[in-house]
């Protein structure tokens, strides 16, 4: 899900300037027209004509426009690709065929990270973002039926909700000790050798192995300057997680060797284990493991310890007092939580009620669809609360004068002393908010503006 977020980002300044020379330019292309029929014949079997076939590319094209996104180091948005596509996919897709193809570096951008530390994306072109999504449409078919079970993130039908489901039943049957392994900047130091080596005893195309050797050695470019690397799978290229869970597989299948109860979302990986000593054995028994493949865990965020207290994929766990393990939200995505709401809902934005209510709304429907798990509806309850009083000030203050609040008090329907009342301190927004006017701007008038609830 962290990989996708440069990936919504467009590129304003280059589709402004393609406006100045014309607005045809940035009509919508039809699919059939960039992919024309008669380039796109199925001419055999192997995995890379199957990739380049016409609908197999028409639908990587759909998925690319949909997941939109920024140019890569060509400066190409979208719609300037689908222009030069016209023209070049022929040239492109022959060099493909014939494996002469050299994908262009990737732009460096950097994602900021709770920790104020940055997240390193590599952007590729959209051209490349086209090929390889064609590539890992063939490609996850083959190789998805053979990971684990154990094993959640970026698989077709799978989600960071049923990992955790899977860790609350695990804590249930009383592996309350978790083994937390956090990898150390694992998209940043992916050994291509080895990789490929992984790769090759699940693929026999060596077409499609050499254009993803290509792919890993595209190098990044920063400050003009390209990079090239020997390790290393950028996030924000559609091939990415595929290939983070080949290499990672290895790993997951010795777990399950052994009998472990573990569940693993990408690069973060949680074994439940019965007590702290086998804990500890575990982990340095993946320490080796890891080792083995060039990846060095991060002591600084990895533990064993009790399962209560510590975090997973933004939820955490928590005991009942009949011993009924249940799921909550974590304090640290809590906290996230709220310091959002306050930004959306700042008092000093000059929008309109409405206004913040649609954006408050946007995040909230996101934020409860992934957190909608949680069972605790006491917190729910209090942070609508809480919500609802954040609005209330913010349209007290709007009103401003005494006269304008007692005059909309009595609109929506409230009494004429509730309106004396907030009239005569308009101005103690906060204070206000919280006692007379939650009779005026009642639940049932939040409801009514389209606000979500939690609870």
């Amino acid at each position: 899900m962290l990989m996708n977020n440069v990936m919504h980002q467009m590129s304003k300044e280059l589709e402004r300037g393609k406006q100045k020379q014309g607005e045809a330019l940035l009509m919508p292309t039809r699919d059939e027209t960039v992919f024309p029929q008669q380039q796109f014949k199925h001419t055999g079997q192997s995995l890379l004509e199957q990739a380049l076939a016409r609908e197999n590319m028409r639908l990587a094209w759909q998925r690319i426009k949909a997941n939109k996104g920024s140019a890569g180091v060509d400066g190409l948005t979208i719609a300037q690709t689908a222009e030069h596509l016209k023209v070049q996919w022929p040239a492109i897709k022959a060099q493909l065929l014939n494996g002469s193809y050299r994908p262009q570096p990737v732009r460096r951008v950097g994602i900021p990270k709770s920790d104020g530390t940055e997240r390193e994306l590599g952007v590729p072109t959209v051209t490349d973002r086209l090929i390889q999504q064609a590539l890992l449409q063939v490609l996850q078919p083959k190789l998805d039926p053979q990971f684990s079970e154990h094993s959640y993130g970026f698989r077709p039908g799978r989600r960071a909700q049923s990992a955790v489901l899977a860790a609350q039943r695990y804590v249930q049957e009383g592996y309350q000790i978790v083994v937390d392994v956090d990898l150390s900047k694992f998209f940043d130091r992916v050994n291509h050798d080895i990789l490929m080596d992984r790769l090759s005893k699940r693929l026999d195309d060596k077409s499609v192995l050499h254009l993803i050797r290509a792919y890993l050695n595209a190098g990044i470019m920063a400050n003009g300057v390209v990079i090239t690397r020997q390790e290393g799978t950028p996030q924000g290229g559609p091939l990415s997680p595929l290939l983070a869970n080949v290499l990672l597989d290895e790993v997951d299948k010795a777990l399950e060797q052994r009998g472990y109860r573990f569940a693993r979302y990408a690069d973060d990986c949680n074994v439940y284990v019965r007590s702290q000593k086998a804990g500890e054995r575990v982990m340095a028994w993946l320490r080796r493991l890891y080792a083995k493949l060039r990846l060095q865990v991060n002591e600084s965020k990895s533990a064993v310890g009790s399962v209560f207290g510590r975090k997973f994929l933004g939820y955490s766990l928590w005991r009942t007092r009949r011993g009924e393990v249940k799921r909550a939200v974590s304090e640290a995505a809590l906290m996230r939580f709220k310091t959002r709401v306050k930004q959306l809902t700042r008092r000093q934005t000059g929008r309109s009620l409405s206004e913040v209510i649609a954006g408050l709304r946007r995040y909230m429907l996101g934020w409860k669809g992934y957190f909608g798990l949680s069972q605790t509806p006491y917190i729910w309850q209090r942070l609508d609360e809480w919500i609802r009083h954040r609005l209330r000030a913010i349209q007290l203050k709007q009103w401003r004068h005494g006269k304008r609040a007692y005059d909309m008090v009595r609109k929506l329907g409230g009494s004429e002393s509730v309106a004396k009342r907030i009239a005569g301190n308009c101005r103690s927004w906060w204070r206000n908010s919280q006692m007379l006017l939650h009779t005026v701007l009642t639940i049932s008038y939040f409801d009514r503006q389209g606000l979500v609830r939690l609870s």
